[in-house]
């Protein structure tokens, strides 16, 4: 059985106009390694989607979409009703993700409508949270009230180092 990396790390993307953008090497190798191509050349595949809660993006390997699935086929089961109905919405909130390719640079093209609806727009947050990585306009993750008070304030910092202002 394949162990898969796990996502650490974090970092700032400039997105240009085309939604090109580059994964943080810290993040960019786990996903190399996660997800290589089949020719051993360097670059893969992630699958990218909007979140299942806030208003950013994940991005994923294919290997956690197995994990996923399981993980929505039991909260589905939790979550029947005495007629047998499921709340539908359960996989629907999961299940919009587009595989791109990126590169051995870790650049891809963020698919038009997730990038649409994470408001995502000259730069990109990127955070690992095991799993997969999160994939948050500055700004937006700045305002929200339920992230947690390092994540925002290592946003805060990667924009800093670059010298830009949120």
């Amino acid at each position: 059985m394949l162990v898969r990396g796990r996502y650490q790390g974090e970092g700032i993307g400039l997105v240009d106009d085309k939604g090109r953008v580059a994964i943080p090497s810290s993040l960019r190798t786990t996903l190399a390694a996660n997800a290589p191509k089949a020719d051993g050349k360097t670059g893969g595949t992630v699958i990218v989607g909007p979140h299942q809660k806030s208003k950013c993006l994940v991005a994923y390997d294919q290997g956690y979409l197995d994990i996923l699935a399981e993980q929505l086929d039991r909260r589905e089961a939790e979550h029947t009703g005495p007629g047998g109905e499921f709340d539908y919405n359960i996989k629907r909130r999961a299940a919009a993700g587009e595989a791109v390719p990126f590169d051995g640079s870790g650049r891809f093209i963020m698919p038009a409508f997730p990038r649409f609806y994470a408001s995502i727009g000259e730069h990109a947050f990127f955070y690992g949270v095991l799993d997969y990585i999160e994939i948050w306009d500055p700004a937006t993750l700045i305002a929200e009230a339920d992230i947690a008070d390092n994540v925002k304030a290592a946003a805060r910092f990667h924009m800093m180092q670059k010298g830009l202002a949120l």
